[in-house]
């Protein structure tokens, strides 16, 4: 077998591996949690006998090993169930909340990863120079600030006292394209500034990196400018690792939306999946956690497959 294939095999087979013990691990997280489903929706001043029905109704009453293969089950053959507390079909109201959210993710991201690939460029060029330490300090600053106080602050200085953006990131079907960018400004500033550090440094560190190989020294003693050194020789030989760090931030913009979404009650997965989980609806939380793993494990893999791709040795086996 072909060295790529083997292990782009086992890079498949180690995710849905991964994917399998987050379900459980999401399943006992959420079991584990006090009260239940039926407990949600009685309140706490219902009655044994109320309680007892109920949760005979919505089937908790049966072992959680029984439910858990029940619903993986479910799961492999596309069917992600129903929802405990409402009776909706989880499939149809996942798939309008995930679209949000990869609306958000895909604006965050077109503006993250260019602008943090230019400023690591930018800091290439003028390394250990004040433009370098400037950008390095600002990055730093914003990454060690949690997203809900960058997110409050914003909210307060731009929406409130300046007018400039919605404070909440409501969004819908009959809104036209500027209108929906308009309203998701804030939360894409806020992931951008959350994200914007680690792939800078990462594109900073893998130029450098480059920039210490024999090829670049000669395109140097050839005269060409700091600037095309960078740029033509340099970049082009650490795409690799830039490509990886990149796709692990796309992981992050999409799972890691949810203190976002409830800052600015945006209607995402991440909105969804907190709402659920105060009502213990175990089988929503499990498909969106399911999701989001898948996300975030699928994105990993591009990333390792890119890795592999860009190593001559995998490429060209003897």
């Amino acid at each position: 077998m072909h060295p790529i294939i083997k292990l782009v095999s086992q890079r498949l087979a180690l995710g849905f591996l991964l994917l399998f013990g987050a379900s459980a691990l999401i399943f006992g997280l959420t079991e584990a949690l006090p009260g239940d489903a039926a407990q949600a929706v009685l309140g706490q001043s219902a009655t044994p006998e109320s309680l007892a029905n109920l949760r005979e109704e919505m089937g908790l009453n049966r072992p959680a090993l029984t439910r858990y293969f029940e619903w993986l089950g479910g799961i492999v053959q596309g069917d992600m169930g129903t929802s405990l507390t409402n009776k909706l079909d989880i499939a149809e109201s996942v798939s309008n909340r995930l679209g949000n959210t990869l609306f958000l993710a895909f604006w965050a991201a077109i503006v993250s990863v260019p602008l943090a690939i230019f400023l690591g460029l930018v800091a290439v060029r003028y390394r250990n120079r004040w433009p370098d330490k400037l950008i390095s300090a600002v990055t730093l600053t914003t990454i060690s600030i949690p997203e809900f106080l960058i997110g409050y602050v914003l909210v307060y200085f731009i929406a409130v006292k300046l007018g400039m953006f919605s404070p909440l990131a409501m969004i819908n079907d009959s809104m036209s394209i500027w209108q929906k960018l308009n309203s998701i400004a804030l939360p894409v500033i806020v992931l951008t500034m959350v994200v914007l550090a680690h792939m800078m440094r990462m594109t900073r560190a893998a130029i450098l990196n480059v920039m210490q190989s024999a090829y670049v020294e000669t395109a140097e003693l050839k005269g060409l400018s700091n600037f095309k050194v960078i740029w033509r020789h340099a970049f082009p030989n650490a795409i690799a690792p830039i490509v990886n760090v990149v796709m692990l931030n796309l992981a992050y913009l999409v799972v890691g939306v949810v203190v976002v979404e409830v800052v600015f009650v945006y209607p995402g997965m991440g909105q969804y999946l907190v709402d659920h989980v105060t009502k213990r609806d175990v089988p929503v939380v499990l498909a969106c956690g399911v999701i989001f793993a898948a996300i975030y494990i699928g994105l990993n893999m591009v990333a390792d497959i890119v890795a592999i791709l860009a190593n001559p040795r995998l490429r060209h086996p003897k």
